[in-house]
């Protein structure tokens, strides 16, 4: 038999007991054991749930008690979460999490302590709720040298992009929507200030390139500042807005990561994600191109990734699997300025002096538009070139166009 402890019982917590539970048969067969959940430790009461017995408000009965293989932490943020991690792990028993910070903060230490006392540390969850992005990554793209990582990954700030982009709701109205949907937490700034998005690209880029990278070496715009009116210069040339995690490999090794709002034409895939999914494509020196598409959130579809971490680790408790990377550096990230793309300006001046500035642009109309205020797609720069040429001018928006 294999015992399973549940950390945390919030959202993605309570759905591992409901899988666990509702296709427990199916699961017991895919292991050719039975899975059983022992324990769930969570500081508060829950008298009428059906797994009234299990809860327990002690980690060190879980940590002490040799029956326990397989730990399931969904409790989140990196100080509780990384204590009962560590001790886990140092106790030798498997961890599964869909905790995006501590993985993308203590990931490459937490990885080494597994392999160092027999156990495995595994996190599908962490990215893309339950798109199975992190095992093909490692796995079925394993024969390819990966070079380009794009994603959409944040199903709230894709929701507000969305409604801003359907229903003519400015950010503040489509936020306020999402909370009231239970897309967006009360305190939406991990979500529209693109920090979910920066950790999720840290951990697809460790994986994807082999080397740790921290948030703090990501730079991360969110989406608070894109307005109707840029809504609409984008609609005027075929575009879409979408705040995107881009890692790129340079031909050095070195990565170029961010956390962005992009202009994208409407042919390509991501601009016809919406609502709350979330996409990823990959490109490999072999594959080409390649898309992940489903829900990036949710109760259900984030406990079916972590479950699944589960089912592989009941197979084989000791097989070592292959999500290793390497030590981080300081110098491993390079910045985004290196990168040459379109851009898409919306400024208060005249067409004329942007063309004095810019030379050969596309200018973009929208209804409405005030006196003074102009927009315009640049022809390719870097993001230091265009920053030059509209100092001292009152600029409204600057975003790059995805190519």
């Amino acid at each position: 038999m294999i015992n399973i402890a549940i950390l945390g019982f919030g959202t993605v917590g309570s759905g591992v007991a409901e899988v666990l539970t509702t296709n427990g048969a199916l699961i017991d067969q895919r292991v050719n054991q039975p899975v059983s959940l022992k324990y769930i430790l969570d500081l508060r009461d829950f008298p009428d749930s059906p797994y009234a017995q299990h809860f327990i408000k002690d980690f060190s009965i879980i940590e002490n008690d040799p029956e326990v293989d397989i730990v399931v932490e969904t409790i989140g943020g990196a100080t509780v979460a990384l204590d009962y991690t560590t001790r886990a792990l140092k106790a030798g028993k498997s961890v599964v999490t869909s905790n995006k910070e501590l993985v993308a903060t203590h990931g490459y230490d937490l990885l080494q302590l597994a392999r160092e006392h027999g156990a495995n540390y595994l996190f599908e969850a962490s990215v893309g709720g339950g798109i199975p992005i992190l095992r093909p990554l490692t796995s079925c793209l394993a024969a390819n040298q990966l070079t380009q990582i794009t994603g959409i990954l944040n199903g709230t700030t894709n929701y507000i992009l969305t409604r801003m982009i359907r229903a003519g709701l400015t950010f503040e109205q489509a936020l306020k929507e999402a909370q009231d949907n239970g897309y967006a937490e009360r305190d939406p700034s991990a979500d529209v200030d693109g920090h979910d998005a920066c950790r999720k690209i840290c951990i697809l880029a460790a994986l994807a390139f082999g080397q740790h990278v921290y948030p703090e070496q990501v730079p991360t715009q969110g989406i608070r500042q894109i307005t109707l009116a840029d809504v609409a210069y984008a609609d005027s040339c075929g575009c879409k807005i979408k705040l995107l995690g881009r890692a790129i490999r340079q031909e050095d090794g070195k990565i170029c990561a961010f956390v962005a709002p992009h202009l994208l034409y409407g042919e390509n895939p991501l601009a016809g994600v919406e609502d709350v999914f979330n996409a990823i494509a990959v490109n490999g020196n072999a594959i080409g191109d390649v898309m992940f598409y489903g829900q990036g959130a949710g109760k259900l579809p984030t406990a079916s990734a972590v479950v699944a971490d589960v089912i592989d680790l009941a197979k084989d408790l000791k097989h070592s699997r292959r999500n290793q990377w390497g030590p981080g550096s300081p110098d491993l990230v390079v910045s985004s300025d290196i990168l040459s793309s379109r851009w898409y300006v919306r400024v208060n001046t005249t067409l004329s002096r942007a063309r004095e500035l810019f030379g050969d642009l596309q200018p973009l109309a929208r209804g409405g538009a005030p006196a003074g205020e102009i927009a315009f797609l640049t022809g390719p720069m870097t993001e230091p070139q265009v920053r030059e040429k509209l100092s001292g001018l009152s600029v409204g928006s600057l975003l790059r166009v995805l190519d």
